[in-house]
């Protein structure tokens, strides 16, 4: 009988895993307000999905007040949300999982209402996304026009991703992921759709690419390189993300990054449609996970579209090292138990996946319970 790949242990980074199935971040907005605090209800969560030598990686948490960019996602900046994250890590840890925290700035993915002193929301150039958003009260809004940081501002930002990490080690995470995915404020640095600026973080592939490059180093300084992976979307057109030259970006940063030693690097497929619920594949779109692992030359989680039988495969072939599943993970707390043993999947209710309470968050049920 041959060995199911995704139940494989694999060494990433600092730690090892028992399996390659992983859970990746997922915004829930369901921190304790005011303040951001994750809560009693989010460690209830996060333990449900933990597994015995699994991965987690949490939502992404704002590195900073200005960083805010949804209503009810967590921080990792204040004292109360450190303790509010240990609730979190110890419930994953009682269950022998490893977690790891997503850090990010939203950039221009924000509102004035959720800024400090109602500020507008900064970003590389003042380049206003399309479409519309949501206040600090969950209102939709058409996107503010972004105020253009100044260059003695950013080094500020960098420190905090410096900070966040420190913060997240004393919560008792296990490693760190960087966003550099999805449009946020580091993705808005790296591509000429948002990064308009003629100074040394704007022009050339290797000036939009410092930003992120300084994040990293800062943040492998803190802790090490080991315990650090990044998160990438290339080819991605969420939150009206584009460059003129994507193919030559992505591998200039994934050699760069490769250089590094990292944990790992986390690859959101640009073959999936992440906002509908056929998992359907664009067979035109770049396999992201095959093309990088190459020139990464390191462990690569892969997201997006996978399936019980695509995500085996792609360990199998050697396109990625470990699968990411999300929407599975939000419906389906065994999720882990249900791949291994095939059976079915419970069916996620969109409409809950962003803020309120128990209901669509921690009541789905298992397959004991079921």
């Amino acid at each position: 009988m041959s060995v199911d790949p995704l139940f494989t242990p694999i060494r990433v980074g600092a730690v090892e895993l028992s399996h390659r199935v992983a859970m990746p971040p997922l915004t829930r907005m369901r921190s304790r307000q005011p303040g951001d605090v994750p809560q009693a209800m989010n460690a209830e969560y996060y333990g449900q999905r933990a597994t015995n030598g699994g991965l987690i990686i949490a939502e992404a948490t704002d590195i900073s007040k200005q960083a805010t960019g949804y209503p009810g996602a967590p921080g990792i900046h204040s004292t109360e949300q450190v303790e509010g994250w240990r609730l979190v890590t110890d419930a994953v840890h009682a269950k022998g999982g490893v977690i790891f925290l997503q850090i990010w700035h939203t950039g221009r993915i924000s509102h004035s209402s959720m800024q400090p002193d109602g500020a507008l929301p900064v970003a590389p150039s003042p380049v206003p996304a399309a479409g519309t958003h949501m206040t600090r009260t969950f209102e939709p809004v058409p996107f503010e026009t972004p105020r253009a940081l100044r260059l003695d501002e950013i080094p500020g930002i960098v420190d905090d991703f410096r900070k966040a990490a420190v913060n997240a080690r004393a919560a008792g995470f296990d490693g760190i992921e960087i966003h550099s995915a999805n449009g946020y404020l580091i993705d808005q640095f790296l591509q000429t759709g948002t990064n308009r600026r003629d100074d040394q973080y704007g022009g050339a592939i290797e000036n939009r690419a410092r930003f992120l490059l300084e994040v990293v180093d800062a943040v492998t300084g803190a802790w090490s390189a080991d315990r650090v992976g990044v998160r990438l979307s290339p080819w991605g057109h969420f939150n009206d993300m584009h460059d003129d030259n994507p193919g030559a970006l992505f591998d200039h940063v994934t050699a760069e990054l490769g250089k590094r030693g990292l944990a790992y690097l986390h690859l959101v497929e640009p073959r999936a449609d992440q906002n509908s619920d056929t998992n359907a594949l664009d067979a035109n779109a770049p396999d992201a996970s095959s093309r990088f692992k190459k020139i990464f030359g390191g462990t690569i989680i892969a997201a997006g579209g996978f399936t019980r039988e695509t995500a085996p495969e792609a360990v199998a072939e050697g396109k990625a090292d470990l699968v990411a599943f999300g929407r599975l993970f939000v419906a389906n707390p065994d999720l882990v138990e249900r791949l291994r043993r095939g059976t079915p999947f419970n069916r996620y209710d969109r409409p809950t996946f962003y803020g309120g309470d128990a209901r669509g968050y921690t009541d789905y049920p298992t397959l004991e319970n079921a």
